[in-house]
């Protein structure tokens, strides 16, 4: 009884714990004009939240997906934190070849038919282009974080990121057609954040092949 009240008296002069924060808001694409931009999807933004005291950001203990299908990259968008492996299976009955330029994360998965697929790590954190050396259309994106708090907002742009760590840190908010907003939050924060943004470019980014060199007129190894 003595031991468990001297245990009882030293957690008592503990600091207490910070309590989990959440941070709320909502993210709109719009125009030149302002009025909301057309043929957007709100659902393929990543809002993120980096503490000042940053958590280590712990790879994904598998390599997550994601898949070619239909001549797409299923999904679109893809988040994950530094360190993470992604592979990259082929659904379709017809050859596809992954690759990216993007400095410093380029790769090149070659020509595989439908299967398995294959995997690449992405160690560094930013956004790797992903393109298919076959059809020119077929662009994705792995948004690589040092940060675990991440989301993708609903239809209508709302999201909500919880669990958080009290404290200073910054909010970004990531779309393949704006440029990338961020702000400083300390948490807990009253009320939700509304980030306004600027589409100011294409859904599908003009591009060379993975040798630097346009495509042909037709898709190669069409189905």
């Amino acid at each position: 009884m003595r031991r468990r009240a001297l245990v009882l008296a030293a957690l008592a002069l503990l600091p207490p714990a910070a309590a989990a924060a959440e941070l709320r808001g909502r993210v709109q694409l719009v125009g030149k004009g302002g009025k909301p931009a057309q043929g957007s999807d709100l659902r393929q933004a990543v809002v993120s939240f980096r503490p000042a005291a940053a958590p280590a950001a712990a790879p994904a203990p598998a390599p997550l997906e994601m898949v070619t299908r239909k001549k797409e990259f299923v999904p679109r968008v893809l988040a994950v934190t530094a360190g993470s492996r992604v592979r990259f299976p082929n659904q379709d009955p017809i050859l596809h070849n992954v690759f990216s330029v993007t400095p410093e994360q380029a790769f090149d998965l070659g020509l595989y038919p439908r299967g398995a697929g294959k995997e690449q790590r992405f160690a560094e954190p930013g956004v790797v282009r992903v393109f298919c050396n076959v059809h020119h259309a077929m662009v994705g994106y792995v948004v690589v974080l040092d940060t675990p708090f991440r989301v993708h907002p609903d239809a209508l742009g709302n999201f909500a990121l919880s669990g958080l760590p009290a404290g200073p840190g910054r909010l970004t908010v990531w779309h393949e057609q704006v440029e990338p907003w961020t702000v400083e939050v300390d948490l807990p924060h009253p009320g939700a954040i509304a980030a306004r943004l600027e589409v100011t470019r294409p859904r599908l980014p003009a591009h060379l092949n993975k040798l630097g060199k346009p495509y042909g007129g037709r898709d190669r190894y069409r189905d």
